[in-house]
């Protein structure tokens, strides 16, 4: 006896066809928006029961349905503060691709923890103005305290990679419960004590209504004088205004800004409004820590395996509480 296959509505580029139905293809009927006639896909958008998607306002267009009878979507992104929670019904779940980038941003966060911890910004600058300090000292991630504000997928990878240089690990959670060996565990509670012990502060946590704004100019005062600052998660759970003028008051504090306030991708353009590339004490990049080759396959099968667990009624990872975006 046979059964019908759940259908899987795809709102993702037609170039990723291979990946999805080598995954899903097994225990779904694989449909691309892009396949169908305009006519049909509003239609199709409203009737999907399991929808894998990047950016619904994007990849929807005009045919956005007003009464989707969706059960499951699946985001191929590990962040979804980009997406309007108030047209996808309350009682769709929805998951995050947790975890699809975790292990190339971990690399960009040792590295240029690396980087500023052993000042090659400073000694790189020195020797532009012909200083050639061959007896200035430099320094080490070795003994010291990296507090990790959201212990998730990237959260994991970057202790898995700090983990090898001997370093304290605070990990910050919404449990103040891990199973990773880290040195102290807490939540948002004990931000206070995460933010005045560390040497180095990791931000991964989600852009949500608990983290927009988290660490304003008081938080940023709990920072030892040459604390180093890695944001690989979004601009706006720094106060920006805040962060510049303390680094501007702490020259021997040290920031790697991989995350921005206003972005191509979310925004429709990148914009500062403090020159922070101007200051000698920050290494910017242009929100690429999770771009290394062949990576984005890597996450589109991680999605995919995420939805697979969902169409066989298993247990999902990523699970989003759409009240933290609404």
């Amino acid at each position: 006896m046979t059964t019908n296959k759940p259908t899987v509505l795809v709102t993702l580029d037609p170039a990723v066809r291979e990946t999805v139905e080598g995954r899903l293809g097994e225990l779904a009927r694989i449909v691309f928006l892009s396949d169908l006639p305009e006519a049909q896909r509003r239609d199709a958008l409203e009737g999907a029961e399991y929808l894998l998607t990047l950016n619904p306002q994007r990849e929807f267009g005009p045919w956005w349905p007003q009464q989707p009878r969706w059960r499951f979507v699946q985001f191929t992104t590990a962040g979804v503060d980009h997406v309007d929670f108030t047209r996808i019904p309350a009682e769709t779940i929805v998951a995050s691709n947790v975890g699809g980038f975790a292990e190339p941003m971990a690399e960009y966060v040792l590295a240029t923890a690396l980087a500023l911890s052993k000042k090659l910004l400073h000694y790189h600058r020195l020797l532009q103005q012909g200083v050639f300090a061959q007896f200035g000292e430099t320094g080490t991630l070795r003994g010291k305290t990296v507090t990790i504000l959201g212990f998730g997928g990237i959260g994991h990878a970057c202790a898995k990679l700090l983990g090898l240089f001997d370093v304290r690990l605070f990990a910050i959670n919404r449990s103040g419960k891990t199973d990773v060996p880290v040195w102290r565990c807490g939540t948002l509670a004990d931000l206070e004590d995460a933010l005045r012990l560390a040497d180095v502060v990791v931000v991964c946590l989600p852009l949500n209504r608990d983290t927009r704004g988290l660490l304003e100019a008081r938080e940023l005062g709990w920072f030892k004088d040459d604390a180093i600052f890695i944001n690989v998660a979004r601009g706006e759970i720094v106060d920006e205004k805040a962060l510049y003028d303390f680094l501007l008051a702490h020259p021997k504090a040290q920031a790697a800004i991989d995350a921005w306030w206003i972005e191509p991708f979310r925004h429709g353009e990148f914009r500062m409004n403090y020159p922070f590339l101007d200051l000698p004490n920050v290494l910017g990049s242009p929100h690429n820590s999770a771009r290394i080759p062949g990576w984005e396959r890597v996450a589109l099968e991680r999605a995919c395996d995420n939805l697979a667990r969902a169409l066989k009624g298993e247990s999902v990872h990523g699970l989003v509480d759409r009240r933290d975006y609404l």
